[in-house]
């Protein structure tokens, strides 16, 4: 029973440290005001993908629908609409995919039947340069248009 009452509690102080590391940073610091301490408690940074090899740099795709030549920013869970539940085909950042000059006419084909009410589509590489020391920082360059 002893034995049962010290795992638990393990168990218990174990969760609550690893919840405080995934949170410190960008939740729990800017509600208090401050950066808190970090506990160097058998965690990688990574936080919650624990031993995963995480570069600081962060990639990502934006398509962009023109109308009389104003951009607006497509929701990328318009572009490829999943129907699983619970699946999320976006936060596992399949749009990368698009991004290669081959794909693009086959893409542009698809970006022009699926959104005809648009004149035009840019296909846009946004990038985090370092997203841990500076996650409002986004560096974007156009792939390709589509016409």
């Amino acid at each position: 029973m002893r034995r049962h009452v010290w795992i638990s509690g393990f168990v218990i102080l174990w969760i609550a440290v690893f919840h405080y590391e995934t949170l410190r940073l960008n939740y729990l610091s800017p509600l208090i005001g401050r950066e808190l301490p970090k506990l160097k408690f058998l965690y990688p940074p990574a936080g919650w993908i624990m031993f995963f090899n995480v570069d600081r740099s962060y990639g990502f795709t934006e398509v962009y629908g023109l109308k009389h030549g104003q951009p607006s920013l497509i929701d990328p869970h318009e572009i490829f609409e999943t129907r699983f539940v619970w699946y999320d085909n976006i936060h596992r950042n399949v749009l990368i995919s698009v991004l290669s000059l081959h794909d693009a006419p086959r893409f542009c084909r698809y970006l022009r039947r699926k959104f005809p009410q648009y004149d035009g589509f840019t296909v846009v590489y946004a990038a985090h340069p370092d997203l841990a020391n500076r996650p409002d920082e986004i560096q974007r360059q156009v792939m390709y248009r589509c016409p």
